[in-house]
């Protein structure tokens, strides 16, 4: 029997039942690995023999009796996570002979659940990519087209995933690095509210390893079914037991709606700073219709909605004048009347503190917008990035990229304003399959749910996968 594609939960249940062992599970997804990831390169750094030994202690321990919830499961870590023993380089050349000395708390937790880690999955150069390519790795390819990105900077898991080498993989996201990947191979994502999960270990190499709370960066997890995103959620989810998880334990609310009759749904499709593509837009209306079907009371407008261009306005501020204290770039001449997105990204990139300060205010009155829509609806259903998976382009200075939303050319950044949109006040978002484009490439969606109650967009996501389907192999389409 092939187990490669079957959903974490059920190769759970299969070891507990005695179906099959860790060291079958293990063998299986290593072969599979060494048969086709030489054209997808969504492992990047192997980890096959402590893989073995792992998976074989596994079969020991449920001899033994024990009962993990992740117990002898093959699972992947994005290459950027500390893992002790394996390089951390995230995509960045000079840092090349980097290996930490301490496995990253997500790391760990994954461990102490008993999963067996297969190695880590690729990214961009400093994670800063739509797509996962970079000098030492090489590009990671989309298994439904090759010719196409995965996505990033979450890409080599979501790929992985697609492929079936492992059950389950962590990521990380600030620009929807776990949602776009997700959307472009056909898989499930979720990122947590923020500060939901401890992200200690998944640090830039050579920078020491603090258990600092980080501002729109989250860790969540990847898989293959929307069950096995909570099933995965439930294992990284709480404190760091550095700092808050001294005094604080975890106890997350339960979905607000069981049925899907039950859910308040608004549904966007339309941005004001860039079209939706006609594929996204299907998949949008095709979740629509579903809910409608379902008997959920579904929206497309809510004067509640906080206002979409000043959302994207300051999640570029916030998040260019961020990754540049890592990444310095030079200063560019503007016109005062230049109010594209690439002239807010241009002008985050010298934000002064007080700028930072003044935007963040502004967030605030965001967040507190949110709570009143969320007092009216559940979730909101849209779009995760304009269009399905993109060819590669590796041209070097990504701002003089572009992307082709139905053959009109836009900035290749402005895709990002729908990954924004949860990401800017820090609002969890489930990012689930919703079909196929004419060309036969995954479509997704993103669910946001209210801060905190990363359970409801979950739930919400699983309701769908029996309504529409979810995960289809790439070969199987």
């Amino acid at each position: 029997m092939e187990w490669s594609f079957h959903p974490a939960e059920g190769l759970v249940a299969a070891l507990r039942a005695g179906a099959v062992t860790s060291v079958e599970l293990t063998d299986e997804a290593i072969a599979r690995i060494e048969r086709d990831d030489e054209v997808v390169n969504a492992i990047c750094v192997p980890d096959f023999d402590r893989a073995r030994a792992a998976a074989h202690h596994a079969d020991q321990a449920r001899a033994r009796g024990e009962d993990r919830p992740l117990l002898g499961v093959p699972v992947t870590v994005k290459e950027s996570y500390d893992m002790a023993g394996l390089p951390t380089t995230w995509g960045m050349p000079q840092h090349r002979g980097f290996v930490p000395a301490e496995d990253a708390v997500q790391v760990s937790r994954l461990q102490a659940a008993g999963a067996v880690v297969l190695g880590k999955t690729n990214v961009p150069l400093g994670l800063q990519d739509i797509q996962s390519f970079n000098e030492i790795y090489g590009t990671t390819t989309n298994p439904w087209d090759p010719g196409r990105t995965p996505g990033g900077s979450s890409g080599g898991s979501a790929a992985a995933l697609a492929s079936g080498f492992g059950a389950l993989s962590i990521g990380s996201d600030i620009a929807g690095s776990l949602r776009t990947p997700a959307h472009f191979c056909g898989v499930y994502a979720h990122k947590p509210t923020l500060g939901l999960a401890a992200s200690r270990g998944m640090v830039a190499p050579t920078e020491p390893a603090l258990p600092v709370d980080l501002d729109l960066a989250v860790v969540g997890p990847m898989a293959r079914t929307a069950r096995d995103l909570t099933l995965l959620l439930d294992v990284m989810a709480g404190p760091d037991p550095l700092t808050f998880g001294v005094a604080h334990r975890l106890v997350l609310p339960p979905a607000r709606h069981e049925r899907l009759s039950d859910f308040r749904v608004l549904v966007l499709d339309d941005h004001p700073l860039i079209p939706t593509g006609s594929a996204v837009r299907a998949a949008v209306n095709l979740v629509a219709g579903a809910l409608a079907d379902g008997g959920a009371r579904v929206e497309r407008h809510s004067p509640l909605l906080p206002d979409l261009t000043e959302a994207a306005t300051l999640y570029m501020q916030l998040l260019v004048s961020g990754s540049v204290v890592r990444f310095p770039v030079g200063l560019h001449e503007l016109r005062a009347d230049d109010q594209s997105l690439d002239a807010v990204r241009l002008r985050a990139m010298a934000c002064s503190h007080s700028d930072w300060i003044e935007a963040n205010n502004r967030r605030e009155v965001h967040r507190q917008g949110w709570r009143r829509l969320f007092a009216e609806f559940d979730a909101v259903v849209c779009p995760i990035t304009p269009t399905p998976a993109f060819p590669h382009d590796h041209t070097p200075d990504p701002m003089a990229r572009k992307i082709d939303i139905d053959g009109v050319e836009h900035p290749y950044f402005d895709q990002l304003v729908w990954a924004g949109l949860a990401t800017m006040p820090g609002l969890p978002a489930t990012a689930a399959p919703a079909g196929r484009s004419p060309e036969g490439l995954p479509v997704g969606v993103q669910l946001i749910g209210p801060m905190f109650e990363d359970r409801t967009p979950l739930r919400l996501a699983e309701l769908l996968e029996q309504e529409i389907g979810g995960f289809v192999r790439a070969g199987d389409r």
